[in-house]
């Protein structure tokens, strides 16, 4: 059996077209506010982003861009305007944060019901990464339940939430992280291998159980390059597995449209 690639961005452009429809009935448009600190190239790359899928769906967008000085309680102030302001629907305040922030704290004072990051411990959203790659794998009637599913890596953004989201989708669920011991024997069991630990290439083929469907949530930039490469050894799994996920298109462009599912969401639930 040849393996089928994950297309992220074709998946996403789906998303986004059928988000749009269900906007275009609305009256009000929802407005999604991110809060922007400092100048990171990487972070303005990713607000980009967001900004077009923003306008492809028809909903309002506000940016907020404050110097990386900025103190945490006028932080903090941005967020509670923006908590009580009833046409945003969602916020997001883009990471990474100047060391004199709290993010944690920041991450909590964001009101669960705007939270479309899924950060917040109440949020009923999940975290964009893991609802991202829990969509690409229905797209490509990829069965969840039932099956063993293996994440390596346990951020607070993307492994951990991917881990969860699985479970309540019914796959068993092994998380692995640094300090597992026998990585390749957890990583052969896999059905669904996932991947986010910011290790370029450290999952080999002979780490992979033939047929598994992996997903390469990784984004790696090679030193002196434009080029990226996600976690996984593509070249060699590619032919291992039964589906995998590139980098980049695979699990990226999900990013963008698992934000723009939960922003809509927030936006139903609030009307």
């Amino acid at each position: 059996m040849s393996v089928k690639i994950i297309d992220g961005r074709a998946t996403r452009d789906r998303i986004l077209v059928a988000l749009a429809k269900k906007v275009a009935r609305w009256k009000q448009k929802p407005t999604l506010a991110i809060v922007l600190i400092g100048d990171d190239p990487a972070s303005a790359v990713y607000v980009r982003e967001k900004e077009k899928a923003a306008k492809i769906i028809g909903i309002d967008f506000r940016l907020i861009k404050k110097p990386s000085r900025i103190k945490q309680s006028d932080l903090e102030r941005i967020i509670e305007k923006l908590n009580q302001d009833p046409q945003v629907a969602g916020i997001v305040v883009q990471k990474p944060l100047p060391p004199q922030v709290d993010d944690g704290r920041i991450d909590l004072l964001i009101s669960p019901e705007k939270d479309v990051d899924g950060l917040h411990p109440a949020s009923p959203f999940y975290a964009t990464t893991a609802t991202g790659v829990i969509r690409l794998l229905k797209e490509y009637n990829i069965k969840i339940a039932g099956k063993t599913a293996v994440v390596v890596g346990r951020s607070k953004l993307s492994g951990l939430p991917t881990a969860l989201l699985l479970l309540k989708e019914d796959a068993t669920v092994t998380i692995c992280h640094s300090k597992t011991s026998d990585l390749k024997t957890k990583t052969l069991q896999a059905d669904i291998l996932v991947s986010a630990t910011g290790v370029p290439d450290l999952i080999k083929a002979n780490m992979v159980k033939k047929d598994a469907a992996v997903v390469d949530i990784g984004t790696n930039r090679i030193p002196g390059t434009k080029k990226l490469v996600g976690d996984v050894d593509f070249e060699n799994v590619k032919d291992v597995a039964s589906f995998i996920s590139p980098v980049p298109g695979g699990v990226g462009p999900m990013i963008v449209a698992g934000l723009m599912m939960n922003l809509i969401d927030a936006a139903s639930r609030s009307k």
